[in-house]
């Protein structure tokens, strides 16, 4: 299916807010090769064509080979301190020139470390890089971002459904640095581990609730409609990235949309990873539009994907049959849903009610 044709058509020129971006998923292909060849780390091209050959793709495969890739190009940034603040800085370089005004960044502190993380990711020699410090360095790279091009950039910590044992640190760093930029958590990687009650994420998970640091989990994206319900049951998630899945289940998906659940949904990303029927025309965006569900539109990837935003709504408007309406419907549930103070909340909805032209509901 060539999705290509209407690569360079901006469909929503209005501000944007974007809640499913994975930063190690977003890093310039330049960068890498730029730190590669400071560190000395060999990476299996040397042009940014011959990379994105390795890293990027266009047609579908499975999540599997998805989560392969990052062993390609994560060697040359993770263990770096310049590196890392980098690549943040640089992420709000990017979505500020795709529209964007706020953008909550996903990533696991651990797969940028080389020291107090065990196993060290990446084959990487141990250094001095902890997932602490990795944190402030992304804090930072966002602050100097948001100065230099006036958007607000917020992170969430990710914990890693293969490694249980990283868990409670993600919600220490969520409470240490949480008026530092840090707004919530997300569990991410492989679907098919399930959180039996006693591991390592339903402690962290039940720890967050209790203390207030908001909330959100991959599920239903290859994952079946149970791993949405174990997201919401048990983990007590408030969002669910990608939950496609949770349509196969009516009553589930009728109590999520009683719930308000947020569904972040990346039309683009959900071809490629084979998540969703391969007919863009089938896609559950359109079950959720249709029923009023809460949910945003996402990139993802964006390296991986060779996309940006633009191409995630060029495709709701192509295939899903998605309008200027729906799209300022889908960025004010976004930013109803993101995970924003109450105030910058409000501020941030003000805001987009203005340059949208509509009158301001004052329920929040």
């Amino acid at each position: 299916m060539a999705h290509n044709s209407t690569n360079n058509v901006q469909i929503f020129n209005k501000p944007r807010v974007e809640l499913h971006l994975h930063l190690d998923g977003a890093i310039k292909p330049e960068t890498i090769l730029y730190f590669g060849k400071k560190r000395g780390i060999k990476l299996p091209a040397d042009s940014v064509e011959g990379l994105m050959s390795y890293v990027g793709y266009d047609e579908p495969r499975n999540l599997t080979q998805f989560l392969e890739i990052f062993s390609y190009y994560m060697p040359a940034i993770a263990g770096d301190r310049d590196a890392v603040r980098r690549i943040a800085y640089e992420l709000v370089e990017m979505k500020a020139k795709e529209g964007v005004i706020y953008f909550e960044a996903r990533y696991s502190p651990h797969l940028f470390a080389n020291s107090n993380v065990n196993p060290i990711p990446w084959n990487q020699k141990p250094g001095d890089l902890t997932p602490d410090e990795v944190v402030h360095l992304v804090n930072q790279g966002f602050q100097e971002g948001e100065k230099y091009f006036k958007i607000k950039a917020r992170s969430i910590l990710c914990c890693m459904r293969h490694m249980p044992e990283w868990s409670t640190e993600i919600v220490s760093l969520c409470k240490k640095y949480r008026n530092e930029g840090v707004v919530g958590m997300d569990l991410a990687g492989d679907e098919s581990l399930n959180c039996k009650l006693n591991s390592g994420h339903c402690i962290a998970y039940e720890e967050a609730f209790k203390s207030g640091i908001h909330r959100t989990v991959h599920a239903g994206e290859v994952g079946p409609s149970t791993v949405v319900k174990e997201a919401v049951d048990v983990l007590k998630a408030e969002r669910i990235g990608h939950g496609y899945h949770t349509i196969d289940d009516f009553c589930l998906y009728k109590r999520l949309l009683k719930l308000n659940i947020h569904f972040e949904i990346c039309p683009w990303s959900s071809y490629l990873t084979g998540a969703c029927d391969p007919d863009l025309m089938k896609h559950p965006a359109i079950r959720f539009r249709e029923d009023k569900a809460n949910y945003s539109l996402n990139t993802d990837d964006p390296l991986i994907f060779k996309s940006t935003l633009d191409k995630d709504y060029r495709i709701a408007s192509k295939y899903m049959g998605f309008t200027e309406d729906d799209f300022m419907e889908a960025n004010i549930n976004g930013a109803r849903s993101c995970f924003l103070p109450d105030k910058e909340k409000e501020e941030l909805l003000l805001t987009l009610y203005e340059t949208y032209g509509m009158v301001q509901s004052t329920v929040c």
